[in-house]
């Protein structure tokens, strides 16, 4: 008996993941293709309010519950680096909506060549990574960051440089610090839980969604800094993100 229930709920789960999978599938399709229309005509700034209700609907279609906690340090019209940990393909849309500036994000060149989704990233001027190019592949991103930076935007970045594999928060690599130093930038620490149960990576299947909560810290100053300094605060928002990480894993899973 408990074989054929788990069985069954084996298949559920599948039913429910396809279903998840394919709602979400339209919604893309349709939501990057709306705004590669309007991108046509005018700059993906200036409707920045459509980007947002892509983003909030791509979360909602999960069934996840959104809520985010915004330190009031954060101001409206200051432009930051929020640093966020790396969980599954739906980060960019789980953090968009949380704070009010135009976030410029920062993916894996190769995922431009993804029909839509991936030509919408593009379009918007997201700053692409690319592998095996050295140090002109971290010049080219220096420079973009910069160009991002000298017009007014923000930038989303996954400090980890690859998702989780377990829900828990990896290392940090200390380059998008030091850039966020170098162009005097200050850095907001974002944690995000509740998305690792919705996606896994290596995982093919989507899972209904429950509470999905959004942290964004206060802004840590990092202009003027040594390198050494650099690397202490990067470890200190390291730790202070995976305690919240920690914390919330034990009280869900045990």
């Amino acid at each position: 008996m408990k074989v054929m229930i788990g069985g069954l709920l084996g298949v559920w789960d599948t039913i429910r993941s396809v279903f998840l999978w394919c709602v979400g599938m339209v919604w893309l399709l349709l939501g990057t293709s709306g705004l590669l229309l309007l991108g046509r005509f005018m700059s993906h700034e200036r409707f920045d309010w459509a980007t947002r209700a892509y983003c909030r609907w791509q979360i909602r279609l999960t069934g996840a519950r959104w809520s985010s906690h915004i330190d009031p340090a954060i101001l409206d019209d200051q432009q930051y680096f929020f640093m966020q940990n790396h969980v599954n393909l739906l980060d960019h849309a789980s953090t968009y909506n949380a704070t009010p500036q135009f976030k410029q994000g920062v993916n894996l060149a190769a995922h431009f060549r993804i029909p839509m989704y991936g030509w919408w990233m593009k379009d918007r001027g997201t700053i692409p990574v690319w592998r095996g190019r050295g140090k002109a592949g971290i010049a080219d991103l220096q420079a973009r960051m910069a160009d991002e930076v000298s017009r007014g935007n923000s930038l989303i970045v996954f400090p980890e440089g690859t998702r989780t594999l377990d829900g828990r928060v990896g290392k940090f690599r200390k380059g998008v610090f030091l850039m966020a130093r170098d162009l005097g930038v200050a850095v907001v620490p974002v944690t995000v839980t509740g998305m690792y149960e919705i996606m896994k990576k290596g995982s093919w299947k989507f899972r209904f969604g429950g509470p999905v909560t959004v942290w964004c810290d206060a802004p840590v100053e990092m202009a003027g800094l040594t390198d050494d300094q650099v690397l202490e605060t990067m470890e200190s928002i390291r730790l202070a993100m995976a305690a919240r990480v920690d914390e919330y894993m034990e009280a869900r899973h045990g």
